[in-house]
C-alpha cells in the first residue's frame, strides 16, 4: 500500500498580497469581531496594545538621545526603531485605538450599530492609556532613563514640551497626519500573507509619521505621563524649564491628538477606502 504524500509546508515569504478589495474585506470582517469582544479580554489587549506602543517610544528615546547622529539619520531611525510597537500590536495580537479606528468599516455596511462602535473605541482608549501608564511607572523605577548621563530623561523631557506647545490646530493636523499613515500601516499589513510581510509592509509608514514628528496619542500616552512623572519627583535636568508640563497640557495634546488621529483614521482611510471598495467606486469608474 503506498504511503500518502505529506502536505506541502506553507512557504516562508509569499509575493502574491492580498489585494486591496480582499483587504477591504479582511477589515470589515475583523472590525466586526472587535467591535464584538466582551469586556475584559478587549481591555486586557488593549493594556498589551499601550505597553506595546510604549515600549516602541522608548525604543525610539535612545535613538533621540545620540548626539552624534544627524537630524535625518536620528529621525528616521527612531521611526524604524519605534515600529516595534505596532509590530507588537498586529503580530502578537492586541487591542490599539488608533489602528481600531478602522472598524468605521464595519459601521458604514451596517455590519455593527454606532454603540458598539464607541464602545470599542471607548475600552480600548482606556485600556491602552492603563498600559501605557502601567509601562511608565516601570520604567521610571527601573531608571533606564539615567542611560547616557541622563541624555534619554532630557529627550524625553524635550520631546514632551514640544508635544505640549503646539496650538490647537496644528495639533490636530498632526494627529490627522499621524492615523492618517498609521491606518495605512495595518492596511498595507493586511495585505500580507506572512509574519514577514506584515512586519516589513508597516515599517515605513509608521517610521515616516515618527520622522515627520506628527501626534500618535497612545504613544503620547508614554511620553507625556513620563515626563509629568520627571516633573512632579524633581528630576528634571537643572536649567530645563518644564513649567508647561502640567496635567493640563497633558489633557490638552491627548485630546486634541485623539480627535485628530480619528479623523485621519476613521476617516482619511477607513471611510475612502470603505466607499471605494465596498461601495464599488473603482469598478464603476472602471466601466
Amino acid at each position: 500500500m503506498p504511503i500518502p504524500e505529506a502536505p506541502p509546508s506553507p512557504p516562508v515569504f509569499v509575493f502574491n498580497a492580498y489585494s486591496p478589495a480582499e483587504i477591504e474585506a479582511a477589515v470589515e470582517k475583523v472590525g466586526v469581531v472587535k467591535a464584538g469582544l466582551p469586556f475584559l479580554p478587549c481591555f486586557m489587549l488593549a493594556i498589551m496594545a499601550g505597553a506595546g506602543i510604549g515600549l516602541g517610544a522608548l525604543y525610539y528615546c535612545i535613538v533621540l538621545s545620540d548626539a552624534g547622529l544627524s537630524f535625518a539619520v536620528t529621525r528616521v531611525l527612531g521611526g524604524v526603531v519605534f515600529s516595534l510597537g505596532l509590530a507588537i500590536v498586529l503580530v502578537g495580537g492586541a487591542e490599539l485605538f488608533t489602528g481600531n479606528n478602522l472598524i468605521v468599516m464595519a459601521w458604514a455596511s451596517g455590519r455593527i450599530s454606532m454603540a458598539a462602535l464607541l464602545r470599542n473605541w471607548a475600552i480600548v482608549y482606556c485600556g491602552n492609556f492603563v498600559g501605557a501608564v502601567g509601562l511608565v511607572i516601570l520604567v521610571f523605577f527601573s531608571h533606564h532613563l539615567d542611560m547616557n548621563n541622563g541624555r534619554i530623561a532630557a529627550v524625553l523631557l524635550t520631546t514632551a514640551v514640544g508635544k505640549i506647545s503646539p496650538s490647537i490646530v496644528t495639533l490636530f493636523c498632526k494627529g490627522v497626519l499621524c492615523n492618517l499613515l498609521v491606518c495605512l500601516a495595518v492596511w498595507i499589513a493586511q495585505a500580507g500573507r506572512s509574519v514577514t510581510d506584515k512586519i516589513v509592509g508597516l515599517i515605513l509608514p509608521i517610521s515616516a509619521f515618527v520622522a515627520a514628528g506628527f501626534e500618535h496619542s497612545v504613544a503620547n500616552m508614554y511620553f507625556l505621563p513620563m515626563a509629568w512623572l520627571l516633573r512632579a519627583t524633581g528630576n528634571v535636568p537643572a536649567g530645563f524649564d518644564a513649567s508647561s508640563i502640567t496635567l493640563g497640557g497633558v489633557g490638552y495634546n491627548l485630546i486634541v491628538v485623539t480627535v485628530g488621529n480619528i479623523a485621519g483614521g476613521a476617516g482619511l482611510v477607513g471611510f475612502v477606502y470603505w466607499a471605494i471598495y465596498r461601495k464599488g467606486l473603482a469598478s464603476s469608474a472602471a466601466k
